[in-house]
């Protein structure tokens, strides 16, 4: 009998990072294998543990990690970081390891040596004996840059995939870039060979590095397009930032809240709307932080909880310049009532600070 095209349609697998299932459309296609291609510092052992830790956490699904590179008691020290006990997890068989990494108390094995029908046995072992619905191999790199024949590279890349998908699993594939634009992959075969391919920057901006995310292309189905910031929080991972995905639905209200100010509410027709947003531009001396100060004021006066986010000044400058105009913003803390929150601009990335806010 013919299939139905709802029986053939590529269904995703949720990967549970913060903001990449919205920009992929609900996640990795599943079944498949995903190349996650970067360079040095671009997050991929993250992005590849990361989507291990959220199926054991969300899905209740068990993962396997084959590593080239760090060795397993290095990769669960530098998790922990992020809420990842990744040895409760083996003890319970919802992780497991396949080391594949260089034994440096021996000789390198020599690359025509290396039996990857050997390994693909060692993994498909640690699948069956977990249960195992999701695969990360970082990074395959580590093996091919031994090879000189690139044709034994694809050959060696189709065995794997092949075999990944034989197994029943939805795959991460992770793989070094010499430079953020140009070849995909190291090789420049890799993107080929892979059913889906998601690139990762870590580009130096004006003395700064910025990181982004990029799907290229996902066989079968569809995605957003184009670049989209993300970054790596302690106790969260990666969050990714699909601010040009947002669409215009947000909240409006026709109820006014005070600015903390009789003359500027009676000006502004009865106060602010709620939920707006609003911009108060001016030179040095203007009154833009007391405009700011009154208005945290009256919200507490009004009984609602207050941020105050400062990038100039520190917290007992706000706190010596409120007094002098008659406002305690220590008793507004003291309360509950108010949170200030001091930062420099430049100790961190717009990203960052949009996920602090």
């Amino acid at each position: 009998m013919t299939q139905s095209i709802e029986a053939l349609a590529v269904t995703k697998i949720p990967t549970g990072i913060p903001g990449f299932d919205f920009i992929a459309n609900g996640g990795l296609p599943r079944g498949r294998t995903t190349l996650l291609a970067g360079s040095a510092g671009s997050a991929k052992t993250i992005f590849a543990c990361q989507f291990l830790a959220e199926g054991i956490v969300q899905s209740k699904e068990s993962g396997v990690f084959v590593t080239f590179e760090e060795r397993p008691a290095d990769l669960r020290r530098n998790m922990v970081s992020f809420g990842w006990d990744i040895s409760s997890w083996e003890a319970d068989d919802a992780w497991a390891f396949v080391d594949a990494s260089p034994d440096t108390s021996h000789d390198v094995t020599l690359a025509g040596d290396f039996d990857f029908g050997a390994l693909l046995a060692r993994v498909e072992y640690a699948i069956r004996r977990t249960n195992a619905k999701r695969v990360a191999l970082d990074s395959i790199g580590a093996i091919f840059t031994q090879f000189e024949n690139s044709s034994r590279i694809r050959f060696e890349l189709f065995r794997i995939a092949a075999g990944l998908r034989e197994m029943g699993v939805t795959a991460i594939l992770t793989a070094e870039r010499v430079q953020e634009f140009g070849e995909i992959a190291r090789h420049g075969i890799e993107e080929f060979v892979a059913d889906n391919v998601i690139i990762l920057r870590n580009v130096l901006e004006q003395e700064k590095r910025r990181r982004t995310m990029e799907i290229l292309k996902f066989r079968g189905t569809n995605h957003h397009k184009g670049e989209y910031p993300f970054t790596v929080m302690p106790s969260s991972g990666i969050i990714v930032i699909p601010i040009s995905a947002i669409e215009l639905k947000q909240r409006s209200s026709n109820v006014r809240i005070t600015s903390g100010n009789e003359e500027l509410d009676e000006m502004c027709g009865g106060g602010v709307f709620r939920d707006s947003v609003i911009l108060v531009s001016g030179a040095t001396g203007t009154g833009k932080t007391l405009l700011v100060t009154h208005f945290v004021e009256g919200g507490a006066a009004a009984g609602e909880r207050c941020l105050l986010f400062a990038y100039e000044e520190s917290r007992e400058q706000l706190g010596r310049n409120a007094i002098g105009w008659g406002i305690d913003l220590d008793r507004l803390e003291a309360e509950g009532k108010l949170k200030v929150i001091c930062e420099y601009p430049e100790a961190a990335s717009l990203e960052d600070h949009l996920v602090l806010i």
